[in-house]
């Protein structure tokens, strides 16, 4: 059996270039044949400021399908700390500008009880408290111009 390590570079805003290493994750009893791997999806989530999803990353790499890039999230487990974890390092903390912006994506015919994230939100669009997703993004932005979105 053999740890995980992944090692590269992450490129924040088209200007910097930052070397990193990634914790051991977890200990694996074969080699994986997965197209999809940390490393790639971690340089996505950095690279791409929009549209951060599996069909995206399908279209950027060409001969992965989005599904084989779900099934890797699912096996993973990857949560929203793990991405921080990785890049708290290259940015300063101190001094910075966090924006944020919350939205809610109306799903008006979706049963709240049958999917997990349905519920019920105050809409500024709407004026009113209506059913769907609410969307919280944040933006951050060191004094030295480097940028995270989540």
């Amino acid at each position: 059996m053999r740890s995980l390590f992944v090692t590269g570079t992450i490129e924040i805003d088209n200007a910097a270039v930052v070397s990193h290493r990634l914790k051991t994750i977890r200990t694996r009893s074969k080699p994986s044949t997965a197209k999809c791997n940390l490393d790639t999806y971690t340089l996505f989530l950095l690279a791409e400021p929009k549209y951060a999803g599996c069909n995206r990353l399908s279209e950027i790499l060409g001969d992965v399908s989005h599904d084989s890039i779900n099934r890797f999230l699912l096996r993973e487990r990857y949560e929203p700390k793990d991405l921080f974890d990785e890049i708290k390092q290259h940015i300063d903390l101190i001094d910075g500008t966090l924006s944020g912006d919350d939205t809610v994506i109306d799903k008006p015919y979706s049963d709240p009880a049958l999917t997990e994230l349905i519920g019920y939100f105050w809409s500024g669009k709407h004026h009113r408290v209506v059913k769907g997703i609410q969307l919280i993004t944040l933006y951050y932005t060191d004094p030295s111009g480097q940028s995270v979105n989540a």
